[in-house]
Protein backbone atom coordinates (compact mmCIF):
# COMPACT_ATOMS: atom_id res chain seq x y z
CA UNK A 1 0.00 0.00 0.00
CA UNK A 2 1.51 3.79 -1.07
CA UNK A 3 2.47 5.87 1.90
CA UNK A 4 -0.73 8.20 3.01
CA UNK A 5 1.47 10.96 3.69
CA UNK A 6 2.93 13.25 0.52
CA UNK A 7 5.51 15.74 0.97
CA UNK A 8 3.24 18.08 3.10
CA UNK A 9 0.56 15.79 4.96
CA UNK A 10 -2.15 13.94 3.40
CA UNK A 11 -3.33 15.84 0.69
CA UNK A 12 -6.37 15.08 -2.24
CA UNK A 13 -9.64 15.70 -3.71
CA UNK A 14 -11.97 16.34 0.07
CA UNK A 15 -14.96 13.66 -0.24
CA UNK A 16 -13.04 11.32 -2.66
CA UNK A 17 -9.55 10.41 -1.20
CA UNK A 18 -9.87 12.79 1.91
CA UNK A 19 -13.25 11.93 3.44
CA UNK A 20 -15.32 13.17 6.90
CA UNK A 21 -14.39 9.51 8.11
CA UNK A 22 -10.71 9.78 7.31
CA UNK A 23 -10.35 12.97 8.37
CA UNK A 24 -11.40 11.74 11.85
CA UNK A 25 -9.39 8.53 11.81
CA UNK A 26 -6.07 11.02 11.36
CA UNK A 27 -7.53 13.01 13.94
CA UNK A 28 -7.58 10.07 16.19
CA UNK A 29 -4.56 8.20 15.53
CA UNK A 30 -2.64 11.66 16.29
CA UNK A 31 -4.02 12.27 19.58
CA UNK A 32 -2.30 8.68 20.21
CA UNK A 33 1.02 9.38 18.75
CA UNK A 34 0.94 13.07 19.59
CA UNK A 35 -1.15 13.36 22.69
CA UNK A 36 0.08 10.58 24.31
CA UNK A 37 1.64 12.98 27.11
CA UNK A 38 -0.28 14.48 30.01
CA UNK A 39 0.59 17.64 32.07
CA UNK A 40 2.10 17.17 35.54
CA UNK A 41 -0.92 18.86 36.82
CA UNK A 42 -3.29 16.30 35.20
CA UNK A 43 -4.61 18.37 32.68
CA UNK A 44 -5.74 17.13 28.71
CA UNK A 45 -3.05 17.36 25.98
CA UNK A 46 -4.08 20.55 23.94
CA UNK A 47 -4.35 21.08 20.20
CA UNK A 48 -4.80 24.29 17.79
CA UNK A 49 -6.75 23.53 15.09
CA UNK A 50 -6.97 25.67 11.71
CA UNK A 51 -7.91 25.84 8.31
CA UNK A 52 -7.97 27.84 5.07
CA UNK A 53 -11.37 29.27 3.86
CA UNK A 54 -12.34 26.13 1.66
CA UNK A 55 -15.98 25.14 1.47
CA UNK A 56 -14.27 21.44 2.88
CA UNK A 57 -12.75 22.77 5.40
CA UNK A 58 -15.48 23.47 7.44
CA UNK A 59 -16.74 19.65 7.21
CA UNK A 60 -13.43 18.58 7.94
CA UNK A 61 -12.29 20.51 10.35
CA UNK A 62 -15.69 19.60 12.47
CA UNK A 63 -14.71 15.81 11.43
CA UNK A 64 -10.83 16.35 12.99
CA UNK A 65 -11.69 18.22 16.21
CA UNK A 66 -14.97 15.34 17.00
CA UNK A 67 -11.68 12.63 16.28
CA UNK A 68 -9.57 14.34 18.83
CA UNK A 69 -12.03 15.87 21.98
CA UNK A 70 -13.48 11.94 21.88
CA UNK A 71 -9.93 11.00 22.32
CA UNK A 72 -9.62 13.15 25.15
CA UNK A 73 -7.97 16.37 23.41
CA UNK A 74 -9.18 19.82 24.37
CA UNK A 75 -9.27 21.71 20.91
CA UNK A 76 -8.31 25.42 20.29
CA UNK A 77 -10.44 25.87 17.06
CA UNK A 78 -8.49 28.86 15.45
CA UNK A 79 -10.99 29.46 12.87
CA UNK A 80 -9.39 30.74 9.34
CA UNK A 81 -5.82 31.12 9.55
CA UNK A 82 -2.57 30.38 7.94
CA UNK A 83 -1.05 27.55 7.99
CA UNK A 84 2.11 29.64 9.78
CA UNK A 85 -0.12 31.12 12.21
CA UNK A 86 -1.13 27.40 13.53
CA UNK A 87 2.22 26.39 13.52
CA UNK A 88 3.28 29.58 15.62
CA UNK A 89 0.61 29.01 18.24
CA UNK A 90 0.97 25.69 18.52
CA UNK A 91 4.34 27.31 20.23
CA UNK A 92 2.70 30.20 21.59
CA UNK A 93 0.40 28.58 23.52
CA UNK A 94 2.60 25.73 24.45
CA UNK A 95 0.36 23.26 23.03
CA UNK A 96 0.93 19.46 22.40
CA UNK A 97 0.22 19.87 18.53
CA UNK A 98 -1.46 21.50 16.02
CA UNK A 99 -3.78 20.16 12.84
CA UNK A 100 -3.85 22.75 9.37
CA UNK A 101 -6.21 22.07 7.16
CA UNK A 102 -5.49 23.17 3.24
CA UNK A 103 -4.16 22.22 0.19
CA UNK A 104 -1.78 25.36 -0.19
CA UNK A 105 -1.89 26.73 -3.96
CA UNK A 106 -4.50 24.12 -4.86
CA UNK A 107 -7.69 24.58 -6.55
CA UNK A 108 -10.62 24.77 -4.18
CA UNK A 109 -12.12 20.99 -4.89
CA UNK A 110 -8.84 19.71 -3.04
CA UNK A 111 -7.98 19.69 0.69
CA UNK A 112 -5.85 18.60 3.48
CA UNK A 113 -4.48 18.00 6.76
CA UNK A 114 -0.92 18.42 8.18
CA UNK A 115 0.32 18.10 11.86
CA UNK A 116 2.34 19.94 13.88
CA UNK A 117 4.53 18.76 17.13
CA UNK A 118 5.10 20.51 20.12
CA UNK A 119 6.56 23.85 19.25
CA UNK A 120 5.10 24.34 15.93
CA UNK A 121 7.55 21.79 14.02
CA UNK A 122 6.96 19.88 10.95
CA UNK A 123 6.76 16.07 11.68
CA UNK A 124 9.55 14.24 10.67
CA UNK A 125 8.69 11.42 8.69
CA UNK A 126 8.95 7.92 11.05
CA UNK A 127 6.51 10.14 13.49
CA UNK A 128 3.76 10.48 10.05
CA UNK A 129 4.71 6.84 9.72
CA UNK A 130 3.18 6.50 13.20
CA UNK A 131 -0.09 7.92 12.88
CA UNK A 132 -0.36 5.97 9.41
CA UNK A 133 -0.23 3.06 11.51
CA UNK A 134 -2.33 3.55 14.20
CA UNK A 135 -4.93 4.01 12.00
CA UNK A 136 -7.80 1.04 11.78
CA UNK A 137 -6.39 0.42 15.23
CA UNK A 138 -9.05 0.67 18.09
CA UNK A 139 -9.10 4.80 19.22
CA UNK A 140 -9.49 6.21 22.68
CA UNK A 141 -12.23 6.01 24.40
CA UNK A 142 -12.32 8.23 27.24
CA UNK A 143 -15.40 9.05 28.82
CA UNK A 144 -17.23 11.32 31.42
CA UNK A 145 -15.03 14.54 32.84
CA UNK A 146 -11.84 12.86 30.43
CA UNK A 147 -13.56 13.35 26.83
CA UNK A 148 -11.86 16.50 25.32
CA UNK A 149 -13.80 20.07 25.31
CA UNK A 150 -13.67 22.40 22.11
CA UNK A 151 -13.24 26.03 22.57
CA UNK A 152 -12.99 29.03 19.91
CA UNK A 153 -9.25 30.72 20.07
CA UNK A 154 -10.72 34.16 20.24
CA UNK A 155 -7.51 35.91 20.08
CA UNK A 156 -5.45 34.05 17.62
CA UNK A 157 -5.12 36.34 14.50
CA UNK A 158 -4.37 39.20 17.46
CA UNK A 159 -1.63 37.04 18.50
CA UNK A 160 -0.05 36.25 15.37
CA UNK A 161 -0.74 39.95 14.57
CA UNK A 162 1.61 41.13 17.53
CA UNK A 163 4.19 38.35 16.71
CA UNK A 164 4.70 39.47 13.24
CA UNK A 165 4.71 43.12 13.87
CA UNK A 166 7.39 42.00 16.32
CA UNK A 167 9.75 41.15 13.85
CA UNK A 168 10.07 43.86 12.00
CA UNK A 169 13.38 46.10 11.79
CA UNK A 170 11.67 48.75 10.43
CA UNK A 171 7.70 50.25 10.05
CA UNK A 172 6.46 50.66 6.33
CA UNK A 173 5.19 54.22 6.87
CA UNK A 174 5.60 56.22 3.66
CA UNK A 175 5.14 52.77 1.09
CA UNK A 176 2.14 51.84 -0.71
CA UNK A 177 2.02 48.00 -0.92
CA UNK A 178 -0.47 46.14 -2.81
CA UNK A 179 -1.53 42.47 -1.18
CA UNK A 180 -3.04 39.58 -3.40
CA UNK A 181 -4.32 37.38 -0.42
CA UNK A 182 -5.14 34.79 -3.55
CA UNK A 183 -8.77 34.50 -1.70
CA UNK A 184 -7.48 32.13 1.02
CA UNK A 185 -6.41 31.69 4.80
CA UNK A 186 -4.24 35.48 4.95
CA UNK A 187 -7.43 37.44 3.82
CA UNK A 188 -7.87 38.73 6.72
CA UNK A 189 -4.63 38.95 9.12
CA UNK A 190 -2.32 40.22 6.07
CA UNK A 191 -3.84 43.54 5.34
CA UNK A 192 -4.80 44.07 8.78
CA UNK A 193 -0.69 43.09 9.75
CA UNK A 194 0.17 45.50 6.85
CA UNK A 195 -1.71 48.08 8.13
CA UNK A 196 -1.06 47.75 12.27
CA UNK A 197 2.93 48.25 10.38
CA UNK A 198 2.24 51.95 9.16
CA UNK A 199 1.66 50.81 5.16
CA UNK A 200 -0.97 52.57 3.08
CA UNK A 201 -2.95 49.32 1.71
CA UNK A 202 -4.39 48.38 -1.61
CA UNK A 203 -6.04 44.69 -1.38
CA UNK A 204 -6.93 42.37 -4.14
CA UNK A 205 -8.19 38.95 -3.98
CA UNK A 206 -9.56 39.24 -0.21
CA UNK A 207 -13.24 38.10 -0.85
CA UNK A 208 -13.29 34.11 -0.26
CA UNK A 209 -16.26 32.84 -0.42
CA UNK A 210 -15.08 29.10 0.04
CA UNK A 211 -14.93 28.13 -3.63
CA UNK A 212 -12.56 30.91 -5.35
CA UNK A 213 -9.54 30.24 -3.40
CA UNK A 214 -6.63 30.44 -5.62
CA UNK A 215 -8.53 31.21 -8.37
CA UNK A 216 -6.58 33.53 -10.98
CA UNK A 217 -5.41 35.52 -8.19
CA UNK A 218 -2.42 35.24 -5.30
CA UNK A 219 0.89 33.66 -5.74
CA UNK A 220 0.65 31.41 -8.80
CA UNK A 221 -1.31 34.20 -10.94
CA UNK A 222 0.31 37.17 -10.58
CA UNK A 223 -1.16 39.38 -13.70
CA UNK A 224 -3.70 40.83 -11.63
CA UNK A 225 -1.18 41.97 -8.92
CA UNK A 226 0.92 43.14 -11.33
CA UNK A 227 -1.70 45.54 -13.03
CA UNK A 228 -2.93 46.43 -9.49
CA UNK A 229 0.37 47.77 -8.67
CA UNK A 230 1.06 50.25 -11.61
CA UNK A 231 -2.24 51.04 -11.59
CA UNK A 232 -2.33 52.30 -8.08
CA UNK A 233 1.35 53.64 -8.27
CA UNK A 234 2.58 51.57 -5.61
CA UNK A 235 5.91 50.87 -4.06
CA UNK A 236 5.54 46.88 -4.67
CA UNK A 237 3.29 44.52 -4.22
CA UNK A 238 2.94 41.04 -2.27
CA UNK A 239 1.05 37.56 -3.54
CA UNK A 240 0.23 34.83 -1.23
CA UNK A 241 -0.95 31.06 -1.93
CA UNK A 242 -4.14 29.59 -0.58
CA UNK A 243 -2.59 29.25 3.13
CA UNK A 244 0.13 32.21 2.89
CA UNK A 245 3.04 29.87 3.43
CA UNK A 246 4.67 31.97 0.61
CA UNK A 247 5.17 35.21 -0.93
CA UNK A 248 6.23 36.23 -4.29
CA UNK A 249 6.16 40.22 -4.83
CA UNK A 250 6.41 42.21 -7.72
CA UNK A 251 8.34 45.69 -8.07
CA UNK A 252 6.88 49.60 -8.57
CA UNK A 253 7.21 48.93 -12.45
CA UNK A 254 5.37 45.44 -12.07
CA UNK A 255 8.19 42.85 -12.29
CA UNK A 256 8.05 39.90 -11.04
CA UNK A 257 10.52 39.22 -8.00
CA UNK A 258 10.39 35.20 -7.49
CA UNK A 259 11.81 33.64 -4.07
CA UNK A 260 15.57 33.13 -5.42
CA UNK A 261 15.38 37.53 -5.37
CA UNK A 262 13.64 37.44 -2.37
CA UNK A 263 16.14 35.24 -0.46
CA UNK A 264 19.21 37.30 -2.17
CA UNK A 265 17.58 40.32 -0.42
CA UNK A 266 17.22 39.04 2.50
CA UNK A 267 20.13 37.46 2.70
CA UNK A 268 22.02 40.04 2.41
CA UNK A 269 20.61 42.58 4.56
CA UNK A 270 21.29 39.85 7.40
CA UNK A 271 24.34 39.39 6.69
CA UNK A 272 24.87 43.48 6.26
CA UNK A 273 23.48 43.35 9.91
CA UNK A 274 25.27 40.77 11.19
CA UNK A 275 22.48 38.39 11.96
CA UNK A 276 23.20 35.56 9.10
CA UNK A 277 23.91 32.68 10.93
CA UNK A 278 27.62 31.28 9.68
CA UNK A 279 26.87 33.40 6.56
CA UNK A 280 24.90 30.26 4.95
CA UNK A 281 21.76 30.59 3.10
CA UNK A 282 19.61 27.13 3.04
CA UNK A 283 18.20 26.57 -0.22
CA UNK A 284 17.11 24.04 -2.62
CA UNK A 285 18.55 22.34 -6.23
CA UNK A 286 16.29 24.15 -8.29
CA UNK A 287 17.23 27.48 -7.08
CA UNK A 288 18.61 29.71 -10.00
CA UNK A 289 22.19 29.91 -10.17
CA UNK A 290 22.68 33.63 -10.32
CA UNK A 291 21.68 33.38 -6.70
CA UNK A 292 24.39 31.50 -5.51
CA UNK A 293 26.69 33.83 -7.96
CA UNK A 294 25.12 36.98 -6.25
CA UNK A 295 25.54 35.52 -2.30
CA UNK A 296 29.58 34.01 -3.44
CA UNK A 297 30.34 37.56 -4.69
CA UNK A 298 28.77 39.02 -0.95
CA UNK A 299 30.43 36.42 0.99
CA UNK A 300 28.07 33.81 1.29
CA UNK A 301 27.75 30.49 0.47
CA UNK A 302 24.68 28.20 -0.12
CA UNK A 303 23.69 24.96 1.37
CA UNK A 304 21.80 23.20 -1.22
CA UNK A 305 18.87 20.30 0.04
CA UNK A 306 16.32 18.21 -2.21
CA UNK A 307 13.43 20.02 -3.43
CA UNK A 308 10.44 20.81 -0.61
CA UNK A 309 10.73 22.99 2.20
CA UNK A 310 10.62 20.28 4.84
CA UNK A 311 14.28 19.65 3.15
CA UNK A 312 15.18 23.24 3.56
CA UNK A 313 13.85 23.04 7.30
CA UNK A 314 15.44 19.83 8.29
CA UNK A 315 18.94 21.25 6.95
CA UNK A 316 18.44 24.73 9.02
CA UNK A 317 17.89 22.52 12.36
CA UNK A 318 21.12 20.57 11.73
CA UNK A 319 23.27 23.43 10.69
CA UNK A 320 21.34 25.74 13.10
CA UNK A 321 21.24 28.61 9.90
CA UNK A 322 18.52 31.01 10.38
CA UNK A 323 17.43 31.65 6.87
CA UNK A 324 16.45 29.42 3.93
CA UNK A 325 14.19 28.87 1.18
CA UNK A 326 12.54 27.67 -2.15
CA UNK A 327 12.06 29.62 -5.84
CA UNK A 328 8.40 28.98 -5.17
CA UNK A 329 8.86 31.53 -2.29
CA UNK A 330 8.64 29.56 0.49
CA UNK A 331 10.79 31.64 2.57
CA UNK A 332 11.94 30.16 6.22
CA UNK A 333 12.98 32.95 9.11
CA UNK A 334 13.83 30.49 12.13
CA UNK A 335 14.80 32.89 14.18
CA UNK A 336 10.40 33.89 13.87
CA UNK A 337 9.11 30.95 12.67
CA UNK A 338 9.39 27.54 12.25
CA UNK A 339 7.97 26.95 8.36
CA UNK A 340 7.73 29.13 5.63
CA UNK A 341 5.36 32.12 6.20
CA UNK A 342 4.44 34.54 3.37
CA UNK A 343 2.93 37.39 5.33
CA UNK A 344 6.52 37.89 7.28
CA UNK A 345 8.24 37.41 3.99
CA UNK A 346 6.28 40.00 2.63
CA UNK A 347 7.14 42.15 5.56
CA UNK A 348 10.45 41.59 6.26
CA UNK A 349 10.78 42.70 2.22
CA UNK A 350 8.37 45.73 2.65
CA UNK A 351 10.86 46.59 5.99
CA UNK A 352 14.12 46.77 4.03
CA UNK A 353 12.39 48.95 1.01
CA UNK A 354 11.58 51.46 3.94
CA UNK A 355 15.01 50.84 5.51
CA UNK A 356 16.67 51.43 2.56
CA UNK A 357 15.43 54.23 0.67
CA UNK A 358 16.23 51.81 -2.35
CA UNK A 359 12.69 50.53 -4.74
CA UNK A 360 12.34 46.65 -4.61
CA UNK A 361 13.55 46.58 -8.30
CA UNK A 362 16.85 47.82 -7.12
CA UNK A 363 17.67 45.59 -4.31
CA UNK A 364 16.38 42.82 -6.78
CA UNK A 365 18.89 43.62 -8.94
CA UNK A 366 21.53 42.27 -6.90
CA UNK A 367 21.07 38.85 -8.36
CA UNK A 368 21.07 38.09 -11.81
CA UNK A 369 18.67 35.75 -13.24
CA UNK A 370 20.01 33.31 -15.38
CA UNK A 371 17.79 31.84 -18.40
CA UNK A 372 16.00 28.89 -17.42
CA UNK A 373 14.63 26.20 -18.73
CA UNK A 374 13.00 22.77 -17.94
CA UNK A 375 11.55 20.16 -20.40
CA UNK A 376 9.92 17.52 -18.75
CA UNK A 377 10.74 13.71 -20.42
CA UNK A 378 7.79 11.82 -19.81
CA UNK A 379 6.90 7.79 -19.62
CA UNK A 380 10.50 7.05 -18.64
CA UNK A 381 12.35 4.39 -15.82
CA UNK A 382 13.19 7.21 -13.73
CA UNK A 383 15.77 4.47 -11.61
CA UNK A 384 17.34 4.15 -14.88
CA UNK A 385 17.57 7.99 -16.05
CA UNK A 386 19.65 8.13 -13.11
CA UNK A 387 22.05 5.24 -13.95
CA UNK A 388 22.10 5.34 -17.46
CA UNK A 389 25.22 5.70 -18.51
CA UNK A 390 24.57 7.48 -21.83
CA UNK A 391 22.80 9.86 -20.32
CA UNK A 392 25.42 10.47 -17.93
CA UNK A 393 27.84 10.83 -20.88
CA UNK A 394 25.58 13.51 -22.26
CA UNK A 395 25.22 15.04 -18.37
CA UNK A 396 28.78 15.26 -18.14
CA UNK A 397 29.58 17.17 -21.96
CA UNK A 398 27.04 19.63 -21.43
CA UNK A 399 28.14 20.65 -17.95
CA UNK A 400 31.77 20.87 -19.32
CA UNK A 401 29.99 23.53 -22.21
CA UNK A 402 28.60 25.63 -19.59
CA UNK A 403 31.32 25.47 -17.38
CA UNK A 404 30.55 28.52 -14.62
CA UNK A 405 27.77 30.22 -16.33
CA UNK A 406 25.58 27.40 -16.25
CA UNK A 407 24.24 24.20 -14.64
CA UNK A 408 22.60 21.02 -15.30
CA UNK A 409 20.01 18.97 -13.41
CA UNK A 410 18.45 15.94 -14.27
CA UNK A 411 15.63 15.10 -11.63
CA UNK A 412 12.82 12.05 -11.59
CA UNK A 413 9.64 13.52 -10.30
CA UNK A 414 8.35 11.84 -6.81
CA UNK A 415 4.85 11.62 -8.03
CA UNK A 416 4.64 10.44 -11.82
CA UNK A 417 6.92 8.76 -14.21
CA UNK A 418 9.09 11.64 -15.67
CA UNK A 419 12.46 13.14 -15.54
CA UNK A 420 12.68 16.96 -15.59
CA UNK A 421 16.23 17.98 -17.54
CA UNK A 422 16.78 21.89 -16.37
CA UNK A 423 19.34 23.60 -17.68
CA UNK A 424 20.66 27.49 -16.94
CA UNK A 425 22.69 29.36 -19.48
CA UNK A 426 24.38 32.50 -19.75
CA UNK A 427 21.93 33.06 -22.32
CA UNK A 428 18.38 31.64 -23.54
CA UNK A 429 20.10 30.27 -26.70
CA UNK A 430 22.37 28.29 -25.53
CA UNK A 431 19.86 27.12 -22.55
CA UNK A 432 17.43 25.76 -24.91
CA UNK A 433 20.01 24.04 -27.17
CA UNK A 434 21.85 22.41 -24.49
CA UNK A 435 18.17 21.11 -22.57
CA UNK A 436 16.62 19.98 -26.04
CA UNK A 437 19.96 18.14 -26.92
CA UNK A 438 19.77 16.61 -23.23
CA UNK A 439 16.18 15.71 -23.56
CA UNK A 440 16.78 14.13 -26.74
CA UNK A 441 19.20 11.99 -25.60
CA UNK A 442 16.58 11.15 -22.51
CA UNK A 443 13.78 10.22 -25.12
CA UNK A 444 16.30 7.90 -27.20
CA UNK A 445 17.97 5.99 -24.37
CA UNK A 446 15.29 5.66 -22.60
CA UNK A 447 12.29 5.92 -25.34
CA UNK A 448 9.84 8.72 -24.15
CA UNK A 449 7.87 11.14 -25.58
CA UNK A 450 8.67 15.04 -24.52
CA UNK A 451 6.61 17.95 -23.48
CA UNK A 452 8.33 21.18 -22.77
CA UNK A 453 7.81 23.53 -19.28
CA UNK A 454 9.56 26.59 -19.11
Amino acid sequence: MSRLFGTDGVRGLANGLLTAELAMQLAQAAAVVLGHERSTDGKRPRAVVARDPRASGEFLAAAVEAGLSSSGIDVYDAGVLPTPAAAYLVADLDADFGVMLSASHNPAPDNGIKFFARGGQKLPDDVEDAIEAQLGKEPQRPVGADVGRIQRFSDAEDRYIVHLLGTLPKRLEGLKVVLDCAHGAASGCSPQVFKDAGADVVVIGAEPDGLNINEGVGSTHLGPLKEAVVKHGADLGVAHDGDADRCLAVDHEGNEVDGDQIMAILALALKDAGKLKDNILVATVMSNLGLKIALRDAGIAIRETGVGDRYVLEAMRDGGYNLGGEQSGHVIFSDFATTGDGVLTGLQLAAQVALTGRSLKDLSSAMTKLPQLMINVKGVDKARAATDEGVAEAVAAAELELGETGRVLLRPSGTEALVRVMVEAADMETAERVCKGLAAVVKERLGAPSEMAV
